[in-house]
């Protein structure tokens, strides 16, 4: 159990610096977008870049694990981010930002999906959910800390600095874990993407599931990415500040994972459509409201509504597929970071035209009818397992 604890640690060390890669870059494309002379909806294109990058490569990731042994993709995934986190800090212009950005995104791909299995394998079923709620605990403390962390080294220094330092430590984590993990053996022979694919991909029920992530991705991930653009227009603050209060997101995200198992037993299928309920309140609040209390509470409850919605989603995916958990996990991370590119990219083009207050004004009817959708799904899917 030592070296387990050891894997453990690590694993969800990596996790807590590769999510948090990812959300820094809220309140980092103001900066970005002034250094390199392009406006907010250009910059972010970098991060639909990494959000595509990440959806594609979460595909090709489940089964090369599967064939290739997980430990060795995940090392292979650690060490290509952190060279490409560190590379982002060179970004000289909008193609090499892209760049860089799509292939952090990519090998990013290799730890979170190819992670959950690896530790789902490790343990056995009475420890197994204690084990993964660690590294998730530590991944979502990481998007918890991520803006504030990122939005003091970029008021401090660059916003180069935050993707530097991120990079660093990635590495130093990369060259722990070649030396500590132990090699897993591969669990099929031969390598077939149309054969691994080819169940889920029919099964209507699961598709349909599936494609409502996209639809969480789209309204949190698509939306979040202008939140730093969106409080600095509200109320004037420099981006410590903004990095501050956008760190109560996370802080949502971490408090929601935890009550959301005791929630649920209580509402039942009620749980999704509160989420519904929260996640529209809230974004209505922070397309409406001026008010950095009112604010901060909104970013709270949305942070709040995503981890409900998401972590129910994903479950419910994973239990429709028992045999195939692994590529479940893959096509809904898959529809998770495409939906996010895809938003970040339609509201890029809404916020040019109508304003930024208008993209969480959209996004608050969205992420209601996603609960809504979302809790007939699961109603029906647990009707059919009773």
């Amino acid at each position: 159990m030592k070296n387990k604890n050891k894997m453990i640690l690590v694993l969800g060390l990596m996790a807590f610096l590769a999510n948090g890669d990812n959300y820094a870059a809220a309140p980092l494309i103001i900066k970005i977008s002034k250094d390199l002379n392009l406006s907010i909806s250009v910059a972010a294109m970098s991060v639909t870049a990494y959000m595509l990058a990440f959806g594609i490569f979460t595909l090709i990731f489940g089964p090369l694990s599967d064939r290739y042994g997980k430990v060795k993709i995940i090392n292979i995934a650690t060490f290509g981010t952190a060279i490409f986190s560190m590379l982002g800090a060179l970004s000289f212009n909008l193609p090499s930002l892209i760049f860089f950005r799509a292939m952090n995104g990519a090998f990013g791909a290799g730890i979170f999906p190819v992670t959950m299995a690896l530790v789902g394998q490790s343990f056995d079923n009475e420890n197994r959910h204690k084990a993964l709620g660690k590294v998730m605990g530590l991944m979502f403390l990481g998007g918890a800390t991520a803006t504030a962390i990122g939005g003091a080294l970029a008021y401090l220094g660059s916003w180069r600095l935050v993707y530097l330092i991120y990079g660093i430590g990635e590495l130093i984590l990369a060259i722990v874990m070649y030396k500590i993990l132990e090699r897993d053996q591969p669990v099929v022979s031969k390598l077939n993407f149309i054969k691994a694919y080819k169940e889920p991909l029919t099964n209507f029920r699961f598709m349909r599931l599936v494609i409502t992530v996209f639809f969480v991705g789209f309204s949190v991930f698509g939306s979040f990415t202008y939140s730093g653009k969106l409080l600095q227009e509200l109320t004037g603050y420099n981006i410590l500040i903004v990095g501050l209060i956008l760190s109560l997101f996370g802080v949502g995200t971490v408090v929601g994972g935890r009550i959301a198992p005791r929630l649920k037993k209580v509402l039942k299928h009620g749980f999704l459509v509160s989420a519904g309920i929260i996640g529209g309140i809230s974004l209505f609040a922070l397309s409406a409201s001026k008010n950095v209390w009112v604010l901060g509470v909104g970013l709270f409850g949305f942070g709040v509504a995503f981890i409900f919605l998401q972590s129910t989603l994903i479950s419910t995916a994973q239990e429709k597929l028992p045999k195939m958990r692994g590529t479940a996990m893959s096509l809904a991370s898959f529809n998770m970071f495409v939906g996010g590119a895809v938003g970040t990219s339609v509201n890029g083009m809404i916020m040019k035209t109508y304003g930024t207050s208008t993209i969480f004004y959209n996004t608050a009817y969205i992420i209601f009818i996603v609960g809504l959708v979302s809790a007939f799904f699961v109603a029906r899917f647990e009707m059919r397992k009773r």
